[in-house]
């Protein structure tokens, strides 16, 4: 992902619901969503093209066949701006898939190439990125998600998208070798109605967990917004979902908005001082923490559970 500067825009505030009729529970695992940070990080760099991005989508199919309804790869490959040409592959993941009304969830399962955040040194800049936050974070939580919905199934249908080539390439203007599986699935979209909605869940394990309104998504699907963080506020998490807007962000969600799809990130974009933990060698499992995972895999369970009612 990378920032924009924007123009100020005017904070949203959502006005509290009454108390929500459904039972409150925090029961996702957290220490279980660190040890899927762990594993994934075992497995080096996750760059297409790697023997660490073939074994970590290896694993990934093998885990969530023994956990959902159904799972669909979508394999292609994709041609670079410098002409090569990458395997590439998004793995949805589906409970309920029978079901008319649905939600969506999704996360980038690949990590960068390079060490380009404003805490790397040049040394560093052909060093790949560990990525246990930006890219790890995400998954762990919608593996949690896929081990509680195992347990007691949805009534709603729930997709879970892990997403490929995020992080692949330079965010420039065209975006050509980013944000590529997110671009790949709003063109080529699981069979069945469209989603109600889509959360985009990306470094969202960080230590220091603050959670803030990203732009594009306050603009774009400000509804989603007010879910998510209503569900949050149901959870007693307000110190960790701010209700304050935050920067601009170009991510995976900005790909589903573009054909209609009401997406927002969930995302903790302030990782380490200054931010000095983006898009470097630092960013090690020992910067994630399991209450932080769960605190989002709450959040997201809630979500699910309101949107059931």
């Amino acid at each position: 992902m990378t920032r924009r500067a924007v123009l100020p825009l005017l904070l949203i505030g959502f006005a509290c619901r009454d108390a929500s009729p459904v039972p409150v529970t925090r029961d996702f695992d957290g220490a279980q969503a660190l040890r899927y940070v762990e594993t994934q990080v075992a497995f080096g760099p996750r760059v297409p093209g790697t023997e660490g991005h073939r074994r970590m989508s290896a694993w990934l199919d093998s885990l969530l066949r023994t956990r959902t309804d159904s799972v669909i790869t979508q394999r292609w490959k994709h041609a670079t701006s410098r002409g090569d040409t990458v395997d590439m592959a998004n793995i949805v993941a589906r409970f309920n898939p029978a079901a008319t009304e649905r939600i969506l969830f999704l996360a980038h399962w690949d990590t960068r190439p390079i060490s380009d955040g404003p805490g790397a040194t040049a040394e560093q800049r052909s060093t790949p990125v560990p990525g246990a936050n930006d890219g790890g974070s995400g998954v762990a939580v919608l593996l949690g998600v896929a081990d509680r919905l195992k347990a007691v199934a949805p009534t709603i249908g729930v997709d879970l998208l892990f997403v490929d080539g995020e992080d692949f390439g330079t965010f420039d203007a065209d975006r050509k070798d980013v944000l590529i599986g997110s671009r790949y699935y709003a063109r080529n979209q699981a069979p069945g109605p469209a989603p109600l909605f889509a959360v985009l869940f990306d470094m969202v394990g960080d230590r220091d967990l603050r959670i803030q309104q990203e732009y594009n998504s306050l603009t774009g699907a400000p509804e989603v917004v007010e879910r998510v963080w209503n569900a949050a506020r149901e959870l007693g998490y307000q110190q960790y979902f701010v209700a304050h807007e935050s920067t601009n962000l170009v991510d995976d969600h900005v790909e589903l908005q573009a054909v209609g799809i009401r997406a927002i990130d969930v995302v903790d974009f302030d990782y380490g001082p200054n931010n000095s933990f983006w898009h470097t060698p630092d960013d090690t499992v020992d910067k994630v923490s399991g209450e932080s995972l769960a605190i989002v895999g709450n959040v997201a369970m809630r979500v699910i559970a309101n949107a059931s009612r």
